[in-house]
This record gives C-alpha cells, structure tokens and sequence, in this order.
C-alpha cells in the first residue's frame, strides 16, 4: 500500500512539474495564467478555448499560423511536443 502510494505521489509530483515546464517560458510574455497581452500584440490566452489554443501553437510549430510574432514563435514553440501543447491548453484554456 504505501509503494503504490508513493509510486502515485510520483507519478503526479512528476506530471505537475512537467506542465510547468512545458508553459514555464510562456509566463514572461503572457502571464502565469495566460491573463496578458504578449508585448502588446497577442491575444490573451486565457480567453480562448483549449482548441484554439492548441490550433495556433501547432500552426505556430508548422508556419501555417501567426501574425506580427510568428518568428518569435516558431522558436518558443519549435521543441514542444504534441502533449506539451495539449498541457499548455488544458492550463489556460477554458
């Protein structure tokens, strides 16, 4: 019982603190809880749905989406991987 807890314990501690590093370099420009307007030209995150989001950090990765910030975001986005942008938008997203 107590190593399947502290297997559990594990298992959460380690899936928290990869969210946290999946939006860590996000918090600069759009706030802890998406709540800014990146350097005065993006949407705020937290008012777009998890799709949304999820649609425009992929197209970010693809070069099919993104307006004044592309370059800026073809980099941050280039090393997530498709859970890592799910994680992103089930955080922020509504």
């Amino acid at each position: 019982m107590k190593k399947t807890l502290t297997i559990s314990l594990l298992v959460t501690l380690l899936s928290t603190l990869s969210l946290a590093d999946s939006y860590s370099k996000c918090v600069a420009c759009h706030g802890a809880n998406g709540e800014k307007v990146a350097l005065g030209k993006s949407k705020v995150m937290k008012d777009m749905t998890k799709a949304e989001i999820e649609s425009s950090l992929l197209g970010y990765q693809d070069g099919t989406y993104g307006g004044p910030m592309k370059v800026l975001m073809v980099g941050q986005v280039k090393g997530l991987s498709a859970a890592d942008i799910k994680d992103i938008a089930n955080k922020i997203g509504k």
